[in-house]
């Protein structure tokens, strides 16, 4: 069978050409030029039951239908099998990405212990020996599990059809070469075409498939982003490599919710799963100190409470320091500024250093009031009661708007034994106080500022 041709197309304009050109002759872009499969053949036939068969598709009643539910299986581990929604879907395509080090591959090999059913871990970066040398570590694989060190996509559709595994690991996908095509591993065109290799692979043969994707100093997977559209679920590792705890977040779920997060502490043996992971984020927290709060986030359906810390000097500079660590820093700079018009806080002359602790990422604006006062608290040299919550979003005009899921906030927030809590005064209206717990509401900002410091 004659080798597919290949055509390189203009990224930005769509110009296409019969070999590589430097500059495109249309748009007179430099080095925009990617090689693809012509007539957009992007996968090869694959043994097994037909992706796009000549019969008419019929139509099935709902209550036919079998529940994914009923077919996923666990990967035994816990925090990991709530970020799934209890468990991988055979046949379905995970992406799981994440930065150097963070235990993307130990995690992996987490997953493969203790199943039934047989495991290929295909590697394209690390020999049989070290995945051995770190399984070892975890504990006894059995005979279920079978290594294979390999980057062609060809030898590893053979290893399939020779084991049937029921679980495909390919670590990573960056590694991998196309059959049909000639551009070098890693690239745009190479990561696109194997990626749809791979799920069709999958998707024939019902056979769950976790490709790993490296990161760029972005953050954001390497390769081009319809990789992302084209998986069923994506996961991100994130975390600091040299920090205690890790935690995987759903960003694409198609079968169960996207947001939910698992917190993972890094062991000896392996990573271990976080029960409690608001009591681990608040251990170790400084009482009474000034520029100290405790908020509560929701990450998917969970809440988790976690310290926001700022450090607020004069500066010695013309212009003065933000630095911010775990929230956005375009939202941290316009809450200084409206500290500053609203509340006559000279945050102009003063360096401002925010911080959540443990390394957690609060993307929810429901973390303002927390940042709000412990800005205020240091900026004053004020310690706040450290048996308070305080959550809440903040708007331009230093009023307070309600947030989603104040009740779960401040059940969470009970359970750790806080004895006091600060809410915007729109969630109040049916609010069920837990008991022992004071819950005050508020308007604005200032009425914030006068509670916490009273």
């Amino acid at each position: 069978m004659p080798k597919p041709k290949s055509i390189f197309t203009c990224s930005d304009c769509g110009h296409e050409a019969g070999r590589w050109l430097g500059r495109c002759p249309t748009c007179g872009t430099y080095n925009s030029f990617e090689e693809s499969l012509a007539e957009q053949k992007t996968a090869r036939k694959i043994a097994g039951p037909a992706l796009g068969g000549t019969t008419a598709a019929k139509s099935k009643q709902i209550g036919q239908i079998v529940s994914l539910d009923e077919e996923k299986f666990s990967t035994h581990v816990s925090e990991l099998d709530r970020v799934l929604w209890g468990g991988i879907v055979p046949g379905s395509l995970i992406l799981l990405g994440g930065e150097p080090g963070i235990g993307k591959s130990t995690i992996l090999l987490q997953i493969c212990l203790n199943q039934s059913f047989p495991i290929l871990y295909v590697s394209g970066e690390e020999s049989p020996a070290q995945i051995a040398l770190r399984a070892r570590r975890l504990g006894d694989f059995g005979e279920n599990l079978h290594i294979l060190t390999e980057t062609g996509l060809n030898t590893i559709e053979s290893e399939v059809n020779r084991l049937s595994p029921q679980l495909l690991i390919i670590d990573s996908i960056q590694t991998m070469t196309h059959p049909d095509l000639t551009s070098a591993p890693g690239s745009i065109t190479q990561v696109r075409e194997s990626t749809a290799f791979l799920m069709a692979l999958a998707k024939a043969r019902g056979m769950a498939t976790i490709i790993v994707g490296h990161v760029t100093k972005e953050g954001a997977i390497a390769g081009p982003r319809i990789l992302e559209h084209m998986v069923d679920c994506v996961l991100y590792f994130e975390g600091e490599r040299h920090a205690g705890f890790r935690v995987i977040r759903a960003v694409k779920n198609r079968f169960g919710s996207t947001g939910e997060i698992g917190i993972f502490e890094m062991g000896e043996k392996g990573l271990v799963p976080i029960a409690n992971p608001s009591q681990y984020m608040l251990a170790g927290r400084p009482l009474n100190a000034p520029g100290s709060v405790v908020t509560c986030s929701m990450e998917g359906s969970r809440p988790i409470l976690a310290e926001v810390q700022a450090l607020v000097a004069p500066t010695r500079f013309g212009n003065p320091r933000r630095v911010v660590s775990g929230m956005d820093f375009n939202r941290v700079n316009m809450l200084l500024a409206m500290l500053e018009k609203r509340s006559g806080l000279h945050m102009a002359e003063a360096d401002a250093y925010i911080n959540v602790a443990g390394g957690m990422k609060l993307a929810e604006p429901a973390a303002d009031l927390a940042a709000i006062a412990a800005i205020a608290a240091s900026h004053k040299n004020l310690a706040i009661n450290p048996n308070m919550l305080i959550f809440g979003e903040a708007g331009l005009a230093g009023e307070v708007r309600a947030v989603n899921n104040a009740q779960r906030r401040l059940d969470e927030g009970a359970k750790l034994g806080f004895e006091a809590a600060i809410v915007p005064q729109a969630n109040l209206k049916g609010l069920k106080k837990p008991d022992a717990m004071r819950v005050y509401g508020v308007g604005v900002i200032n009425e914030l500022l006068d509670l916490v410091f009273s």
